[in-house]
């Protein structure tokens, strides 16, 4: 965008980490122009990784959650804007809320992020079944915990495995319920699953697995009393909490006539069909770097570096996204950090003798795509380097004995390995 074309009002759609940090990269890079943030929760712009992990557990309270505090987006000239976005008109470039309310934009980020998949069996409705995905959700659960006796996860993927370990951390009987055959399976390899399997049955949750849930059942006073699984097994349950995925929110970009396919469409620069429309985060779908094919990321990591790059191009550069994906989970005395993206490998080695502190690199075709470190933040930083810079690495000389990350990335520096500890 050439130098005096920046719009004159910037309209973002969804306060969530990347909505914020748009609103506040776009201030960093100098745009002085309307810039309004509307969100239909009414709460300051708030972190949503601590929810299932030190919130949870009561370690944080709500203002430690919040990204800026008030004050913040006033001496911004932020506008914070409590309200449901219910329809987009590309045309007049307006979006309107439910109460009537209109705002102009010379561009349109969305952020609207994804919604939590809800059990579509008999007595989900019950009291006492949950969701974790806002700061209220969190609230409730917070609440719902202290009281509980038994828990029952339904689904193991991150936010399940974060709560079954806040539960039990509570002193909850936790059951973990997976339809698949292993935990994290669509994320993980099956070490790094195992590894998760024996932590968790170790702490004292039950884990079961190729099992879906077929009710729930409640008690007199509408509570949720058990579930029922689809062998006809019944889980004694005051708890239940469906971390069973989320959806995209992509309902007003349909409705606006952009394309939409597993997400918001979005080219390399997170441009949408319309070149007045950026979508970011959890609910655009964009082309991995690396293999070129059209995804969703979940991940703050991803949020983030959407946020920034749109806040760049809407001030004067042009680039496209190429940022290495990362991730990471705390369960227990347990941090799994993910570098890179496995779409699919065919070769592991695993780093390490340990079974609670290794590395895995995964491979496809000989080329390392992304590697899990359990334990071992040295291997994790090093990983990211070496992904994010193309340094070559082959299973061979990954499986040499010796072999490590560090030593390998510094080796191609032409520095000395500097000594861990």
């Amino acid at each position: 965008m050439a130098e005096g074309s920046h719009p004159d009002s910037v309209v973002i759609v969804g306060a969530g980490q990347g909505g914020y940090q748009t609103a506040a990269s776009l201030r960093e890079h100098g745009y002085r122009g309307r810039l309004v943030l509307i969100d239909a929760e009414d709460e300051l712009p708030y972190e949503k990784p601590p929810l299932s992990k030190a919130y949870l557990k009561g370690e944080a309270d709500e203002a430690q959650l919040w990204l800026r505090p008030v004050g913040y987006y006033a001496r911004q000239s932020i506008e914070l804007v409590a309200g449901s976005v219910t329809a987009v008109d590309p045309a007049a470039r307006t979006v309107r809320l439910a109460d009537g309310s209109e705002y102009e934009y010379g561009h349109l980020v969305l952020a609207t992020g994804a919604t939590p998949r809800t059990l579509g069996v008999p007595g989900a409705g019950l009291r006492g079944v949950h969701t974790l995905r806002t700061a209220q959700d969190a609230a409730a659960l917070r609440t719902s915990l202290g009281a509980a006796r038994n828990a029952v996860v339904v689904g193991a993927g991150f936010i399940g495995l974060e709560f079954a370990a806040a539960a039990r951390r509570a002193g909850c009987e936790v059951t973990v319920v997976e339809a698949l055959d292993r935990p994290l399976a669509r994320v993980v390899s099956a070490r790094t699953a195992e590894h998760f399997t024996r932590l968790h049955r170790r702490e004292g949750s039950r884990l079961v697995f190729g099992q879906g849930v077929a009710a729930l059942h409640g008690d007199e006073r509408g509570a949720v009393a058990a579930v029922e699984l689809a062998d006809g097994a019944r889980l004694p349950a005051d708890l239940v909490l469906a971390g069973i995925g989320v959806i995209p929110r992509t309902g007003l970009a349909a409705a606006a006539g952009l394309r939409v396919s597993g997400g918001i469409v979005v080219d390399a620069r997170l441009l949408t069909s319309d070149p007045h429309i950026s979508a970011i985060g959890d609910c655009a779908a964009f082309p991995q770097v690396r293999s070129g094919n059209r995804l969703r990321l979940e991940s703050v990591q991803n949020a983030v570096g959407h946020a920034e790059l749109v806040a760049a191009r809407l001030t004067g550069e042009s680039r496209g996204y190429r940022e290495l994906p990362w991730f990471w989970s705390d369960q227990f005395a347990t941090t799994v950090q993910i570098a890179g993206l496995d779409e699919g490998h065919d070769t592991e080695v695993v780093l390490g003798e340990d079974p609670d502190a290794f590395s895995v690199l995964l491979f496809r075709g000989g080329e390392l795509q992304a590697v899990e470190s359990v334990n071992r933040p040295t291997d994790h930083l090093a990983s990211r380097q070496l992904l994010d810079r193309g340094v070559p690495l082959n299973p061979a000389e990954a499986a040499a004995p010796g072999f490590t990350l560090r030593e390998h990335l510094a080796s191609h520096r032409g520095e000395p390995a500097v000594p861990v500890g």
